[in-house]
């Protein structure tokens, strides 16, 4: 049984189907999921020139996490499953790092995550923090592939 289910959300098609996937066994199983959304663009804040636009464009990060949280928090309400919310800021290191502490920390039974499923030249390119989820995490993990054709 899967009490306490940890989905990592960033608003992309993919994330979305692994939430719908997570409220569906949640709602199966009596569980209550924990909502997490990752800012990680800081690499990208840190090129700009100026204080002043730094502090705007993590304050737009910010506002977006929380949109996505949001969301995710009514599409589990919408079927009757608890769900709270945490956004985690990351300077160094990659989402699996954090996604991985959460499920540590949290305690969860479970991770519930999107993946594209990306293969050969463009996963070794891009990397996988779904991949780094499964060879890290504490716990089971479900990975949701990305609906074909998207």
């Amino acid at each position: 049984m899967y009490h306490h289910i940890l989905v990592p959300i960033d608003g992309s098609p993919t994330a979305e189907r692994g939430l719908r996937e997570a409220v569906r066994l949640a709602a199966e199983q009596k569980g209550k999921l924990r909502l997490l959304h990752v800012i990680d663009d800081f690499s990208t804040l840190m090129e700009m020139s100026t204080i002043s636009s730094f502090d705007a464009g993590l304050q737009k990060m910010r506002a977006y996490g929380e949109s996505v949280l949001a969301a995710g928090k009514a599409t589990a309400a919408h079927s009757g499953v608890e769900a709270d919310t945490i956004m985690r800021e990351v300077t160094r290191g990659r989402i699996a790092d954090v996604v991985i502490d959460e499920a540590t920390t949290a305690p969860c039974d479970l991770v519930v995550m999107g993946t594209h499923g990306r293969r050969g030249v463009s996963r070794l390119a891009l990397g996988s923090d779904a991949d780094l989820v499964v060879r890290g995490s504490p716990v089971p993990v479900l990975l949701v592939r990305q609906e074909s054709g998207g």
